[in-house]
């Protein structure tokens, strides 16, 4: 059965929630497997493809869709820029006389001609003059460039004048947008489908994910739906924080945190430009954390715009609505971060400031989101992002902050910035998800105690770096005057470190009191040296016991095994780091050196060993295990080094196991290593 067959036997059993969206939205939601499927390598944005999608293939009818995708991959073969085939495209265009081009157009002002001029990202021409009246129309063309579909001419008269002209000029976005329907249809939505339905609109499969998950991935939407809000997302990489403001919408815009200035983001005082925040919904800042130097200069007027709303140009003052998003990878886990310092740690030093940091919203917990899997996209229907992007801009005029007021209140205890991170975060879920303001008592308070979360987050962390501000109770009161109490997850996962205080050890916990009678300490076993024979076909050994009483209380772990590089050989890594986590405290960091040899003359092994090896990596991480590979194609000797004192020489390897096929998924072998059995060797444990 061929690729196409396989889809329309799968498009023709529509899910229920697939069949509402195209009969709610006829035209508008379109499968989102099909972007992938056109892509190819069309490097741009996922709005643009969608939006030429939207015209050929929202619909249910896989005939239709399948020449859609046709119709889509034929534009762009015919007008999308690849960069190598720009002296190509250009010689059409000469010869053609006029050509369409799908490239990423930006204006500037030519001082010295008195004149705009444009530059063609991809097409790799620039100078051509463009009339002052499209650049009026469009004036996000000044702040960085749009995506759009060009009518360019080419004329050979006078060889002093610019050759291209541009005669037409279409930015890839909706014409229209129908708030009215769009909020009539939400209500033939339960919540649920309702949420489900955003999801699949993101990307992701709705089924996979919990409702906790769910919200999670909507918060990134929410600097969309809010004018001015101020959201961080700091997590492990991988779990996707930068797609949504470089894929979704054509109203925001990505750049990366070491390209941030005055002049590109508020106003060029030298010229009187007006940078992104004038222009753009969204600002987001990728790559935001790390050890960077960062113009205290910046960071002084973001301060002043993230609270003020209004940036300085000369003597006059400006207002502007971009919501600003800082985006960023974490380099420890979380537990270790509580225990040591704080969640914000891997902030420039700059930014590393409380009354920065209060000016943040909603911290959204980066360490919750999914590590992006091929599993978690959807196939299923989904909103045109195209259309979704002016849905919420459209609600950015609308204010749901108050929507709770009729039913609960909020501590008089928080401070003004408190009360309004929780209420533009609400205000944003509220938009999101009952923009049609349907949402029943229970629905709203739990958004309510979300909202307060977020903040609550941001809040914690501040009284950690700044002694001298006073904490604070999270939380709200209902109709019936029932205070209830708002705590973080990661306060409820790990209390112990979280509520440090000033008398808290390092380790998170308090002192022990000292009394005239001493505390009997538990005693550890005396760890013996000596050599231990494994039987060859032995059962009742495992890492557990042969290994973990010796790498216990380590720092620092030495692995040489030049043969971990099949698949059995990668899970025998991958289960003593688990033992490994499972014996330090959650909080402690251990890193964990790898030194291994590769199969040069297999290319494909070599390939899956440096897979594997990277998602073990990624794996561990997150149980606080540092873990460095390192490639010895001299080395021979197997053995562990411990910054303890201890060296256990490992006559085999980690390879002590025989091979085994499993009977089945739930065979106990895979879980319980004492039920395998070994091969014959030797094991010595030494004391340096």
């Amino acid at each position: 059965m061929t690729d196409t067959a396989n889809e329309a036997g799968v498009a023709a059993q529509l899910s229920a929630l697939d069949a509402k969206a195209n009969k709610e939205f006829p035209g508008l939601v379109v499968r989102k497997d099909l972007v992938g499927r056109v892509r190819g390598n069309a490097v741009v944005p996922g709005y643009v493809l969608e939006f030429l999608l939207a015209q050929y293939c929202a619909t249910d009818d896989e005939a239709t869709i399948d020449a859609g995708i046709d119709s889509v991959r034929n534009i762009l073969a015919q007008h999308y820029v690849h960069r190598a085939d720009a002296e190509l495209i250009k010689s059409t265009i000469r010869d053609r006389g006029r050509h369409r081009v799908i490239d990423k157009v930006s204006v500037v002002l030519d001082v010295s001609e008195d004149r705009h001029v444009a530059a063609f990202s991809n097409l790799g021409i620039k100078g051509v003059p463009i009339a002052d009246s499209t650049v009026k129309k469009h004036q996000k063309l000044l702040t960085g460039g749009v995506w759009c579909m060009i009518d360019v001419e080419y004329s050979a008269g006078d060889l002093r004048e610019d050759p291209w002209i541009i005669v037409g000029l279409k930015p890839i976005q909706l014409g229209q947008f129908d708030a009215q329907r769009y909020l009539t249809a939400r209500a033939t939505f339960t919540t649920d489908e309702w949420i489900d339905l955003l999801v699949s609109s993101i990307g992701f499969d709705p089924e996979r994910l919990s409702p906790r998950a769910k919200l999670l991935q909507l918060v990134r939407l929410i600097p969309f739906v809010e004018r001015n809000y101020n959201l961080v997302e700091l997590g492990p990489k991988g779990t996707g924080k930068s797609h949504v403001y470089s894929e979704f919408s054509p109203h925001g815009m990505l750049i990366s945190g070491g390209e941030v200035t005055v002049p590109k983001l508020f106003v060029n005082n030298s010229s009187g430009k007006i940078g992104l925040v004038g222009f753009w919904d969204v600002v987001a800042f990728d790559e935001f954390a790390g050890r960077k130097r960062v113009d205290k200069a910046l960071v002084d007027i973001m301060k002043n715009y993230m609270a003020n709303k209004t940036f300085s140009r000369g003597v006059e003052t400006m207002p502007a609505e971009a919501s600003m998003v800082f985006i960023g990878n974490t380099s420890r886990p979380v537990p270790t971060m509580l225990a040591h310092s704080d969640l914000f740690e891997v902030l420039p030093e700059a930014y590393y400031d409380a009354a920065y940091l209060d000016r943040l919203h909603c911290y959204l917990p980066g360490w919750e989101v999914e590590i992006i899997r091929r599993e978690l996209f959807t196939d299923g229907y989904g909103f045109v992002v195209d259309y979704l992007a002016e849905a919420l801009r459209y609600l950015r005029d609308h204010d749901y902050s108050d929507d709770y007021s009729a039913n609960f209140s909020l501590s008089e205890d928080i401070s003004t910035r408190d009360r309004d991170g929780v209420r533009k975060t609400f205000s944003g879920l509220m938009k999101l998800i009952h923009p049609h303001r349907g949402a029943t008592v229970e629905e709203t308070e739990n958004l309510l105690h979300f909202a307060i979360e977020g903040r609550k987050r941001v809040k914690d962390q501040i009284l950690r770096i700044d002694r001298t501000m006073d904490a604070v109770k999270f939380g709200y009161t209902d109709s019936t005057g029932t205070w209830h109490d708002v705590t973080t997850q990661e306060e409820l996962d790990f209390p112990h470190l979280y509520h440090r205080t000033e008398s808290t050890g390092d380790d998170g916990h308090a002192p022990a009191e000292t009394t005239g009678t001493p505390v009997p300490q538990p005693v550890e076993p005396e760890l013996a040296t000596g050599a231990v024979d494994i039987a060859d076909n032995a059962l009742g050994h495992s890492y557990a016991n042969l290994l973990m009483p010796y790498l216990r209380g380590s720092e620092v772990i030495k692995i040489e095994d030049p043969y971990i590089r099949a698949p059995h050989q990668l899970r025998n890594l991958h289960e003593l780091l688990v033992e490994i986590i499972g014996g330090k405290p959650i909080e402690q960091s251990v890193t964990v050196m790898v030194v291994t040899n590769v199969d040069a003359d297999r290319p494909d092994r070599q390939k899956a060993q440096l897979i594997g090896l990277s998602e073990i990596k990624d794996a561990v991480a997150e149980g606080g295990i540092e873990l460095e590979v390192e490639f010895d194609p001299t080395g021979h000797d197997r053995k562990i080094t411990t910054d303890t004192g201890w060296r256990i020489q490992l006559g085999r390897g980690l390879d002590i196991f025989q091979p085994f096929t499993s009977t089945s998924k739930y065979d106990i072998r895979l879980r319980r290593q004492e039920w395998r059995r070994t091969r014959s060797c030797t094991i010595t444990y030494l004391r340096e």
